[in-house]
């Protein structure tokens, strides 16, 4: 029988790797241990750069023989390490949510076979050469990560082999090397049978994608350290426990060597402790030892995601004559991680993990993150309220982790470990697997356990569930006993210490805060509060952020505030997984799966993220910012500006915050003012009084009270005065009446009717509705021509991602069902067909238009009447009834494109749906056309502006034109703005296909049903954001063109129309 290859062998997970160990660089001395970057380690050399490199499609076309010293790649192409190939143009890349690449067997009894005819392989070439005061030395080859299975060669001779991509794999290459030049040789293969357990929801990319370097130690060698702490009863002083593992490479006795461990502060000042930490030994050749040293800290300052402080803690190595050979050192957070009372506690302090799912992913390099990137990904996270991030589905780089302890964000370090395609077969209890999952589990462990930033571990993802996840545990405790253990996968939760499941309801959550029977997983029977009562309640994934998405999300933070036991979650995900591209006009777009020609796809499924590839926010993390603010307000008495503050922080107090209000009249700021920091403790509440001037307002007018908290000084996350949380209050109208225009204003009005149009004019403006389809198709003011194409009422959108990602979840026969129920309304709006309208001129200022068309899909005909005045002012109301649940109501034109500017008053500045509005203000703001609509990486609806009392458009070619649209008393709007049309939004795929038209899409609306979120790409809207079947609807809206420099816009809004 033939012998397998290595990467389609589950006993064979590695050769002649080194054990793994925490990260670690060795430095020549204390100093330079505390003072100095890895990077800077004299005893570090990095081997990132450019490599030779060859690439096939298949294993047997691999040049075999390439490792030889006498093998000439001077042929070869250069490439980047690290990088994924597919992204230098070898090969493409495949992206996937659940179902695995063609090249591997699905077939049981298969399992794991590769493809040999598809399974690309790179082979890497390069020289290095050693420093002279590195010989006699131990040497050391590192890899971060390459994917998905490699050998390394060195100087010819095979070194080993390493599988399971995303931790490091080592290699002692001190025999192989020789003086002066020498070559590295790596031979990668794009799948193994590790790639079974790689399964995740994310591009599959392949390469040296993580850094490669060397680095050089004495003979005898701190091999690996660890460090945790535990507090006294009153979290005041704590015992610092290290265990540090030596090892003697040499040849002989190790006598009369000594360790030494020191604990210094922030500022590189040697911390006084009770007992001395030194342990002298003596170490035989090719042994090693482990030194458990610990001590007591009086009152250590602690960290934690709201003040992350470090120490440093330097472990030395001394030889005989008591000289330092060795100093290593690691970051270190005094922090204390507890269950009790169904509560995780960081410290004795309950926190909710405001969390977001994070992949690793750049729009230009893939997976070989720049750190430049992991350092902005980190503030961005700072900036949006986000304490919490999981490192979605695998360990990340190692440089990650030490941002996340220094700038503070709590981690779920999750193991590389998915079989979502074959979970119900993989690895579940099959022993073939339990030696790739405890390896999987190990090297995580053993790599990160220093970091304090990390509260949890995370067994894997969407992996099924068996006793090679109880072993894993067991294995994780025996390295690291102090952090909780999760696992989603374990829906009756006899492994995880939490109870954590995705994409529960709202509803769902709050059944388990009151400890009632609920679902631990969408298709299991429900289960008894007895298996989880005394666990923590947490979601690892929820809020599904694909495309225009994140409806309700305050109502999950209410039930984490309200209940103790449900401690967070983590919205799926942080960041958009498209692939950058430019055209030739200088237009940047993204590309998603499918857009590669690559098989299987599950298209744009990738784009999940709060944030664009780019990281330029979508509007949803804005709502993202809002919902996860530490600091709340509420009113006790508006009218007299009194406010309860509530400090939702866990460890700091309000006093490191300013303290500013406004007060906005009819949207216009007329008061403005400063409060002094407010000391109030973390978790507690005081109250402030606002010093509103109470004495020139009026009753008839809409007043809002906005209170901003920001940065009183800059961190290393923001500047100075960034605003952190704000709140804002309506002052309701205590007068709600309105000056009314008077039937007989303005010009006198003449109503001509013909076959084919039916007009009302007056001075400088007629208005023209065709008879045939009662739609207005004309509207000129002084002469000139305003709209593009007839004003109609609208029932549809372009449909977001929420409103079809149900097709693609759906069996084959299912689809075209779903597919005609979701197009229903698209249908509806075509099919409008006219069936009567009536017109009269009521008076000799004042005409009515009344249009009646039918709608298949209405329960009444859809009733539009126009009001004109001799002003100028046409007042539209609309009624109807729908059939059976309706996507929107409104209206829809098409505008001349010289209205490029707006402003109007109402929530903004950014995109806002019914149910995704928690976190824009009322204002009054303006922007151009442009800058309204959002591009998400698909595009579809989107530019949706809430609880609109008025917009004004500007022309930029005749300066003095303006059109006003205004909402009536009881009838706020909606309303966005595009350079192009539904249809055109409709069909395109991306960014780059939305054309610029000669005209603008205005959409005047009464409301859209809500953008949902809850669920992955399935529209599932809460019933009070719906718009329900048999429910009467209606609304009106008035507009009018005018010439700026003969009317004032605040004159225009000052009175309302008698049919108001």
């Amino acid at each position: 029988m033939e012998e397998k290859p290595d990467w389609e062998n589950c006993d064979i997970v590695h050769r002649n790797r080194e054990p793994a160990h925490s990260t670690l660089i060795p430095f020549p001395s204390v100093e330079d241990a505390l003072q100095k970057s890895i990077e800077e380690s004299s005893y570090y050399i990095s081997l990132n750069g450019q490599w030779r490199f060859n690439w096939v499609e298949r294993p047997a076309d691999r040049p075999i023989d390439f490792y030889k010293l006498d093998f000439n790649t001077n042929s070869w192409d250069l490439i980047d390490v690290p990088s994924n190939w597919q992204l230098k143009g070898y090969g493409i890349p495949i992206y996937s949510n659940v179902k695995y690449p063609y090249s591997l067997s699905l077939k049981k009894r298969e399992i794991p076979k590769i493809d040999h005819s598809f399974n690309p392989v790179g082979s890497y070439r390069r020289e290095f050469e050693i420093p002279k005061k590195w010989i006699n030395r131990e040497i050391f080859l590192h890899f971060d990560g390459v994917k998905s299975a490699f050998y390394v060669w060195i100087n010819g001779k095979l070194v080993g082999y390493s599988q399971g991509s995303m931790t490091p794999a080592e290699f002692r290459i001190t025999e192989f090397l020789e003086e002066g030049n020498n070559i590295i040789a790596v031979e990668v293969y794009r799948w193994s049978d590790g790639s079974y357990l790689e399964d995740q929801d994310m591009w599959r990319l392949s390469g040296i994608f993580r850094d490669v370097y060397l680095f050089s130690t004495p003979k005898i060698h701190i091999r690996d350290f660890y460090a945790y702490c535990e507090y006294d009863g009153n979290f005041k002083d704590a015992a610092l426990y290290t265990r540090v593992k030596v090892r003697n490479y040499s040849r002989g006795v190790a006598k009369n060597h000594k360790i030494d461990v020191s604990l210094y502060d922030a500022e590189n000042n040697l911390i006084d402790l009770e007992a001395v930490l030194s342990r002298e030994f003596h170490l035989a050749n090719d042994s090693e030892i482990l030194f458990n040293i610990s001590v007591n800290v009086e009152n250590p300052i602690k960290w934690n995601a709201e003040e992350p402080y470090l120490y440093k803690l330097v472990f030395a190595l001394r030889d005989e004559n008591n000289r330092i050979i060795e100093a290593e050192s690691c970051s270190f957070g005094f922090r204390q991680i507890e269950i009790k009372n169904s509560q995780v506690l960081i410290n004795g302090k309950s926190v909710i993990f405001k969390g977001v799912n994070r992949h690793e992913h750049d729009p230009i390099h893939g997976r070989a993150i720049p750190y430049e990137r992991m350092i902005e990904d980190v503030k961005l996270m700072k900036l949006y309220n986000i304490n919490s991030v999981r490192t979605s589905h695998y360990p990340n780089h190692p440089k990650f982790y030490q941002l996340c302890d220094e700038y503070g964000i709590y981690v779920m370090d999750e193991c590389n470990l998915e079989s979502h395609g074959l979970r119900r077969i993989l690895p579940a209890s099959d022993s073939k697997w339990t030696k790739s999952c405890l390896d999987r589990m190990e090297r995580m462990v053993e790599r990160d356990k220093n970091h304090p930033s990390i509260i949890m571990w995370s067994l894997g993802n969407e992996a099924g569930y068996g006793s090679n996840f109880v072993r894993m545990k067991e294995l994780t405790l025996d390295i690291d006993f102090t952090r909780v253990i999760h696992y989603e996968g374990d829906h009756k939760i006899k492994t995880s210490d939490v109870f954590s499941t995705m994409y529960s309801t709202p509803k769902v959550l709050e059944e388990a805060g009151k400890l009632k029977r609920t679902r631990s997983d969408w298709f299991t029977p429900k289960i008894s509060p007895r298996l989880y009562k005394d666990k923590p309640r947490i979601l690892c994934e929820y809020a599904h952020a694909m495309g225009n998405s994140l409806g309700n999300f305050q109502k999950y933070m209410s039930i984490f505030e309200n209940y103790e036991n449900c401690i967070g979650g983590y919205i799926w995900d942080f960041v958009d997984q498209g692939i950058e591209r430019v055209t030739d006009k200088g237009i940047k777009y993204w590309l998603y799966g499918g857009d590669f020609c690559d098989e299987p796809n599950d298209g744009n499924f990738c784009c999940n993220g709060i944030f664009l590839p780019n990281r330029q926010p979508n509007p949803s993390a804005l709502e993202v910012k809002k919902v996860y603010q530490n600091i709340s307000i509420y009113p006790v008495n508006i009218q007299e500006g009194i406010f309860e503050i509530h400090n939702k922080f866990n460890f700091i107090s309000l006093g490191r915050f300013d303290i500013n209000w406004e007060l906005a009249e009819n949207g216009e700021i007329i008061q403005t003012g400063h409060i002094p920091p407010l000391d109030i403790p973390a978790q507690s509440v005081d109250m402030i009084t606002i010093p509103i001037n109470n004495a020139n307002l009026s009753n008839s007018n809409e007043y809002h009270i906005k209170i901003n908290f920001s940065l009183l000084e800059k961190t290393s996350w923001a500047p100075e005065g960034y605003v952190v949380a704000w709140d804002q209050f309506t002052i309701p109208k205590l007068d709600t009446s309105e000056k009314v225009l008077d039937y007989e204003s303005g010009s006198d009005l003449n109503l001509d009717v013909k076959y084919n149009a039916i007009t009302v004019a007056g001075d400088n403006f007629s208005i023209t509705f065709s008879p045939k389809s009662g739609r207005m198709k004309s509207y000129m003011f002084d002469g000139r021509e305003l709209i593009a194409s007839p004003l109609t009422t609208n029932f549809w959108r372009a449909p977001i991602d929420n409103d079809i990602g149900i097709i693609d979840f759906a069996p084959k026969f299912l689809k075209p069902f779903l597919r005609r129920q979701i197009y229903r309304w698209k249908n509806a709006n075509k099919k409008q067909r006219l069936s009567q309208i009536t017109f009269d001129k009521l008076s000799d200022k004042h005409a009515i238009i009344v249009t009646k068309s039918r709608v298949f899909l209405g329960r009444s005909p859809i009733v539009t009447t126009y009001t004109i005045f001799g002003t100028g002012d046409i007042h539209v109301d609309v009624k109807f009834t729908p059939r059976v649940n309706m996507i929107r109501l409104g209206m829809q034109m098409a505008l001349n494109r010289h209205f490029k500017k707006l402003t109007w008053f109402g929530r903004g500045p950014h995109e806002t749906y019914i149910d995704r509005k928690t976190g824009a203000p009322f204002g009054i703001y303006e922007r151009l056309v442009g800058e309204i609509q959002h591009d998400y990486v698909k595009p579809q609806e989107n530019g949706n502006r809430s609880d609109i009392r008025w917009i004004n458009l500007m022309s930029d070619v005749n300066l003095d034109l303006n059109l006003l649209i205004k909402s009536t008393k009881n009838s706020d709007l909606d309303f966005s703005i595009w350079f192009y049309s539904m249809g055109d939004l409709e069909k395109a795929t991306h960014i780059k296909d939305l054309p610029m038209k000669d005209f603008v899409t205005l959409n005047i609306d009464h409301k859209q049903k809500g953008i949902g979120g809850d669920w992955p790409a399935i529209g599932r809207v809460h019933p009070e954001y719906k718009m329900k079947r048999k429910r009467k609807y209606s609304y009106s809206f008035r507009f009018r063109a005018y010439n700026n420099q003969k009317e004032d816009l605040k004159d225009l809004l000052d009175y309302c129309l008698p049919v108001d």
